[in-house]
């Protein structure tokens, strides 16, 4: 596992490449072991490999989610928020090892910040794709991730980047 943290990094260039099925069935299995509080699992996942949609998913918001139109696969990560009340939690660790189990085949992604960020001036990003995906008002939304073969190659962060004045023990000070 630490290897793969050490590799990964955010992927927005990709190839032209589809994802083969069986790869396919072992992210979706990935999706489905993710851990989830109580065990609700609350998350939903919808696959989106039409170019059309993954154009217009590009376009979800303001900044930063334009690499989604080239990407082979979308991942939109939401959930059912009348399920629990930490759908938002158990939506980011599925996207992370959705992420993570992508890295581990061989193939690069991008996550794509939806939740409380903005479309346009008048309306949100989620409000945007669940108009675009037919999501009911309750089905939230938390990303997209961007997944497919690596068009770029990024070296891992050097260790002495890494920020340990972050870490703290037994108290703050």
């Amino acid at each position: 596992m630490i290897e793969l943290l050490r590799k990964r990094r955010s992927i927005r260039k990709f190839t032209s490449e589809k994802i083969d099925p069986a790869t396919m069935e072992t992210i979706i299995e990935a999706a489905l072991r993710a851990p989830a509080s109580r065990g609700i699992n609350p998350w939903e996942f919808i696959l989106v490999d039409d170019p059309e949609t993954l154009l217009k998913l590009s376009e979800a918001k303001l900044h930063g989610s334009e690499f989604l139109k080239n990407a082979p696969l979308g991942v939109v990560v939401c959930a059912d928020s009348t399920k629990s009340d930490v759908w938002i939690e158990d939506c980011s660790i599925a996207a992370i090892i959705i992420q993570l189990t992508a890295l581990s085949l061989g193939l690069g992604s991008c996550w794509a910040q939806i939740r409380n960020r903005q479309h346009d001036k008048e309306k949100s990003a989620e409000m945007y794709v669940q108009k675009l995906l037919g999501l009911p008002d309750h089905i939230k939304v938390e990303a997209i991730l961007g997944i497919g073969h690596p068009a770029e190659k990024k070296r891992p962060l050097s260790s002495n980047k890494l920020m340990h004045d972050k870490i703290k023990t037994n108290r703050w000070l």
